[in-house]
């Protein structure tokens, strides 16, 4: 069946059909991380970052296919992501990469997160509440080494870690870092890595076997030999298909993507040359035209930034956007792509026919990059999950 015939829409129920959708494919989710996993040198833990809903994907749904495919640890931002994780099931660690507020340190223990901690305020305060509970508050140590954000300064790093250490209620279960610039800048990523590396140094009694040591995410790994103390890596969006720069120790891990983002044609209608299209009038027609007024628009996810810019794919052709992209429709060229109708498939993510547009290069024309991309997508979208099993 051709996909982008109206009868193959996806529909969440018989009555109604989609108008603008994601589709999140959990099979090859699966398989990425086999994959991912598979490239990674024996004993290194693999760290799920599902943080921001799981950059989009639906965090419940992703997290539990995660799971089942043998992911070690999962890291999320804050307690409202703990907690909905949590309800997948108790057992599975979970690391809170943000700060927490005061009013939310009793989450720690009520259910079983593990903090990270920058500050001796901290330390004092999940210590309190380690007390309050009767059971020790995990932790991991962050290290600022040049990122300038989270961590405490890798300078006065080994005095916090003689705090977490020596306190009854904390158990010290981690110490990490965060590069600032491992895409483009590898010689201050080795700077970063060795004041880190020159922390754990400073750290009496440290035990990298029963310790999560981790720096590196899927854009930053390049080596990890086998003296070194790092024993588990961060993946982000390599799990979800896209991949990292070419130095990376993954670079050759071929991850499918795992998200589509479509919409369908609302109308087709013929102009003619000199129209001006959208609001602005930034856009005239050089030629008598066959446009289409597809059903998404920058309150679904599509960027203002793709205004005369960006394309979709509409049976399997690149049709260029036209004019200024609206908050519920969008327009876009259809002249030499025939036999478009009303209810077409159009894909502004992903692959249709012999065309496909990635998140990458999607990214490139709104001038941002696929993190945001893909955290932009609304909730007004729904996601529909291929659950068919990985291989």
């Amino acid at each position: 069946m051709d996909p982008s015939h109206p009868s193959s829409a996806l529909t969440l129920s018989s009555s109604r059909p989609l108008r603008c959708w994601a589709e999140i494919d959990l099979a090859a989710l699966e398989r990425n991380l086999r994959l991912i996993r598979a490239s990674l040198p024996p004993g290194i833990r693999y760290v799920a970052v599902v943080k921001a809903d799981a950059y989009g994907h639906g965090l419940q749904h992703t997290a539990a296919r995660l799971m089942h495919a043998g992911a070690d640890l999962f890291a999320v931002a804050n307690v409202t992501e703990a907690a909905a994780l949590r309800e997948l099931g108790p057992g599975w660690p979970i690391l809170l990469l943000s700060p927490l507020l005061p009013e939310e340190d009793r989450a720690l223990a009520d259910y079983d997160l593990a903090a990270t901690i920058s500050t001796a305020d901290e330390a004092a305060r999940f210590a309190a509440v380690g007390a309050a509970a009767g059971k020790r508050i995990s932790v991991h140590l962050k290290v600022d080494t040049g990122m300038g954000r989270l961590g405490v300064w890798h300078e006065a790093a080994p005095e916090l870690y003689r705090i977490i250490r020596e306190s009854p209620h904390l158990a010290l279960d981690g110490i990490c870092t965060h590069f600032s610039s491992p895409d483009d800048d590898p010689e201050f990523t080795a700077e970063q890595r060795r004041r880190f590396l020159a922390v754990l140094a400073q750290c009496p009694g440290l035990d990298p076997s029963s310790t999560v040591i981790h720096a590196d995410n899927s854009a930053g790994l390049e080596t990890m030999p086998g003296s070194s103390p790092f024993n588990a890596v961060r993946i982000g969006l390599l799990q979800f298909g896209v991949l990292p720069r070419i130095n990376s120790l993954l670079a050759q891990v071929r991850t499918e993507a795992v998200f589509s983002f479509k919409t369908r044609v609302g109308i087709v209608k013929a102009l003619p040359e000199g129209t001006t299209i959208s609001y602005g009038r930034t856009h005239t027609l050089r030629r008598t035209s066959q446009i289409a007024i597809i059903c998404a628009g920058y309150a679904d996810g599509i960027p203002r930034a793709l205004s005369n810019r960006g394309a979709v794919l509409i049976r399997g052709q690149r049709c260029p956007i036209l004019g200024r992209v609206t908050m519920d429709q969008t327009i876009v060229d259809i002249t030499d792509v025939p036999g478009v109708v009303c209810g077409d498939e159009v894909v502004l993510v992903g692959r249709q026919g012999g065309g496909e547009i990635n998140v990458v290069e999607f990214s490139r024309w709104a001038n941002t990059i696929p993190w945001e991309t893909l955290c932009s997508v609304t909730k007004r979208v729904p996601r529909s999950y291929k659950t068919a099993l990985g291989t």
